[in-house]
């Protein structure tokens, strides 16, 4: 039977109740403490501080600082205040604000915490409101996010996808004695697990990351009684860099996260600058702590299956009309825009073919590409259809560019004209047509243009090394240790690709990494690509595309049939701060590079081209290295295909 909402103020604390669930929070600090659910007093840690079970922080550090890190804080609002209370909804706030005379020792944000619950549903919403004003000191902003810490006496099965669930290690399990360091200090070898059955795997919450595209519900059940705690993320506007950014979810504690900003995957091109007299307001969330339950006897994924119903009818009710922050604007505060995105590649077709599924997008202005870089505004993403047409709908007014990339093509698409969206608008863009890098035709290629190395050789792992979770599984390349069986497989000489034999999918290894020699030092690798080229064509010029998936503290240097021609005909630099090697991804930032191969280092008959990656030192030099998304080399424009006009 359902009841009105109730709100009791306390002296330290403040308690929202809707006859479901009581979440209990301090005051004014507004950290959750407490969350009573179906007959369990707290669903929180209850071993953990007060301040370390569920809440909002951050890491920051001082304008011109560099790298991902800095001060955590984890942050506590001032002051409290009731922003709305009546039977049907609860919104609360914990607001902190800067005084300058903390400049240093303080983030220079207003930070504006809400919490709201409604009548008969069973959990509750938290979105929070971050404000810089134009007079306050720069300073940059990593990471912020939302944290909850579970009982570990209870939770113990994590799901995040229908083939990414499983029962967990305990924390204990991890600690010296159960657990074994191993390269990254995320991961750890587990040799006495309290639970046998978890003996001899590998456990790094970095193994649980997903897409932001996907990341939209993940959480942990407890099996006694059946209850589910559900994190739902309705719309990724608020998050950075883009949908196929990567974010930690989920991991053992049992640990529930929302990520909203990170670096992880990108390094500190993802790292949010203010720059001096920049003001800058960003809301994050609402998010949606979801909680469920089922009786004894039934399926415990029943609970999973649940959720995954409720997040589509959150994503459904997006943007939320509940928020009372005028900050938040509703669906008639927003407009629209939408198409239909063609390919012109007069070397694949003499017409406009349709750009099937493309990712399109708005974002803030930048260049081309910029996308995957950006971190202070919103953006708005969507799949076209099969035919290319696209409609993105609910999208904050302001000014952006359109963006696009297509599964299958090389480089990236930007309308441009920005785009101004206006409350009630709905804009038609008609028909943009995206002429992708091409001044020749394909000679030979290796993969394919998704901007991930998943489709190349991803070896079995260590057997020491295991993740029993990814074990036959689509997503092969989240265990452990991969980056050490390259010197397992070329134990004396690198990578030899040979066109027209070579398979990309067995033969092209997912990563190149370093080294590992004797005296445990590492040193680069040289890869090589063996064509042949009939007759070298001396009408025009050839051109090698390589666009990388990822790329950390490497250098890619190109040279064409002399492995020590100095200087290279290319070199990208140094490039990179992803980890994605170390962090069990198989993509980060994308890359693309375009090196024009003079006629005169080429010959007629056999070729090779070297591929080496120099960089070899620092911390962790074993997890050095890129990951290639595509290869293509492009024979000179025939005369009678050179661009034809409409």
């Amino acid at each position: 039977m359902s009841q009105g909402l109730q709100l009791h103020i306390e002296k330290s604390h403040v308690v929202m109740d809707n006859g479901i669930l009581k979440v209990k929070l301090s005051k004014p600090d507004g950290i959750v403490t407490g969350i009573k659910y179906n007959g369990i007093d707290n669903l929180l840690e209850v071993l953990n501080e007060e301040v370390n079970r569920g809440y909002w922080d951050l890491v920051w550090s001082e304008a011109g600082s560099t790298g991902t890190t800095g001060t955590s804080d984890v942050i506590k609002g001032t002051s409290f205040r009731v922003i709305m209370e009546s039977e049907k909804q609860v919104e609360i706030s914990f607001t902190r604000l800067w005084d300058p005379s903390l400049q240093g020792k303080s983030v220079p944000l207003n930070i504006d915490k809400r919490f709201i619950m409604l009548r008969n549903s069973p959990g509750f919403y938290t979105y929070a409101i971050y404000e810089h004003l134009k007079e306050w000191p720069p300073f940059n902003l990593p990471q912020t996010r939302i944290v909850f810490k579970l009982r570990k006496d209870k939770f113990h099965y994590m799901a995040m996808a229908d083939n990414r669930q499983r029962y967990m290690p305990l924390p204990d399990d991890r600690l010296p004695g159960r657990g074994k360091p191993l390269a990254t200090p995320e991961a750890v070898l587990l040799v006495n697990p309290v639970e046998p059955e978890f003996k001899g795997e590998v456990d790094d919450k970095y193994q649980y990351s997903c897409e932001n595209k996907d990341l939209r519900v993940h959480g942990w059940i407890c099996m006694d009684p059946l209850i589910g705690f559900w994190q739902i993320t309705p719309s990724s506007e608020f998050r950075s860099g883009g949908p196929i950014k990567q974010n930690l979810t989920s991991h053992v504690g049992p640990v529930n996260l929302a990520m909203f900003l990170s670096a992880h995957y990108a390094g500190e091109d993802l790292v949010l600058k203010l720059n001096p007299d920049e003001p800058w307001k960003k809301v994050f969330g609402p998010i949606f702590m979801y909680l469920n339950s089922v009786t004894d006897g039934n399926d415990p994924l029943n609970l999973w299956e649940d959720a995954k119903n409720q997040m589509m009818i959150e994503v459904e009710s997006w943007p939320y009309n509940f928020p009372a922050s005028d900050d938040f604007p509703t669906a008639d505060q927003r407009g629209s825009v939408s198409g239909r995105l063609q390919i012109q590649d007069w070397f694949l077709s003499d017409e406009c073919i349709s750009a099937n599924f493309a990712y399109v997008g708005l974002a803030p202005p930048g260049d081309v590409g910029s996308w995957q870089r950006e971190c202070k505004g919103y953006q708005f993403w969507t799949t076209a259809n099969a035919d290319g047409y696209f409609s993105i709908k609910n999208i904050r007014c302001g000014s952006y560019n359109l963006y696009a990339w297509v599964p299958g093509v090389i480089g990236d698409y930007q309308l441009d004209d920005f785009i101004t969206i206006n409350a009630g608008c709905d804009i038609d863009l008609g028909y943009l047509v995206f002429e992708p890098p091409r001044d020749g035709p394909t000679l030979w290629e290796i993969g394919t243009p998704n901007r991930t190395a998943a489709e190349f050789y991803i070896p079995d792992p260590d057997p020491k090394y295991i993740n029993k979770l990814y074990v036959n599984h689509p997503d092969r390349y989240r265990q452990y240790g991969l980056w050490e069986r390259y010197a397992d497989l070329y134990p004396d000489e690198d990578l030899v690709y040979t066109v027209g034999v070579s398979d990309y999918k067995k033969d092209w290894f997912f990563a190149q990494v370093t080294r590992k020699l004797s005296d445990d030092t590492y040193q680069g690798t040289t890869w090589q690509i063996k064509f042949k080229l009939d007759l070298v064509d001396t009408n025009g010029s050839y051109t090698l595309r390589l666009a990388l998936a990822t790329a950390h503290i490497s250098e890619l240097q190109v040279r064409v049939n002399d492995p020590k021609t100095s200087p290279p005909l290319f070199s990208t630099g140094v490039i990179g701060h992803d980890n994605t090697i170390a962090r069990h991804g198989i993509h980060g930032l994308y890359r693309l590079y375009n090196v024009e191969v003079p006629l005169t280092q080429l010959v007629d008959g056999h070729n090779t081209i070297f591929l080496t990656q120099t960089m070899a030192s620092g911390d962790f030099p074993a997890l050095q290295g890129i990951m290639y998304d595509y290869i293509r080399f492009e024979g000179p424009s025939p005369s009678n295909s050179k661009k034809k006009t409409n």
